[in-house]
């Protein structure tokens, strides 16, 4: 199986904060938006069953050259009748794709099993003056990083600029999801982790 081991980027960069977040004894996970399917790859070394879905079926193509032992699907996270949930959904770059922030986190909750974890890391735009200090720094980072590895390019599909603002992302997730721990990080990301009761 191929990973991210010899590729960096801002994605990549933060994979370390959804393997983190997978639950002990976790049995299924699901990648939302699994792009190239980097992520998903790193998933299974950590769960025996991952599914990665995405639209897109040129990155499908790639993903599925990375690794045989995820299923692949495409179809539309939000419409497809998975039947069933999953003890990790992770999402990496992938909300601000869609439109309708409330309904994309409700979707993910629903997708997820109870005593289960949603992991998502996102992009959002700025709207604060704290938000530019942040992306300063973010960019200082950048060119450190970018000389320390090579910069890989993914082939998925992106939007630019994100429709939702960091404090919109922040608002909506803890109306939706209760208990919800956030974080805005560096290189113009920010994660959500949610625990789903029992």
């Amino acid at each position: 199986m191929e990973s991210s081991a010899r590729r960096w980027n801002h994605n990549i960069h933060y994979h370390w904060l959804i393997l983190d977040a997978v639950p002990a004894g976790a049995r299924s996970a699901l990648d939302v938006g699994c792009g190239n399917g980097l992520l998903s790859v790193e998933l299974r070394g950590a769960v025996p069953e991952v599914t990665g879905i995405d639209l897109d079926s040129a990155v499908l193509e790639e993903a599925r050259q990375h690794s045989d032992e995820v299923t692949w699907v495409r179809g539309d996270a939000m419409t497809y009748e998975f039947d069933r949930t999953f003890d990790v959904v992770a999402s990496v770059a992938t909300l601000h794709h869609l439109p309708d922030l409330d309904a994309a986190l409700s979707r993910l909750a629903d997708l997820t099993s109870p005593g289960g974890v949603l992991a998502v890391v996102g992009v959002a735009r700025t709207s604060r003056p704290k938000d530019m200090l942040l992306h300063l720094a973010g960019a200082v980072q950048h060119r450190w990083m970018a000389r320390k590895y090579e910069f890989w390019e993914h082939t998925a599909p992106t939007v630019w600029p994100p429709p939702h603002d960091y404090v919109t992302v922040r608002r909506t997730a803890e109306r939706v999801l209760p208990g919800v721990q956030w974080k805005q990080l560096l290189l113009w990301r920010y994660a959500l982790i949610w625990r789903k009761p029992l």
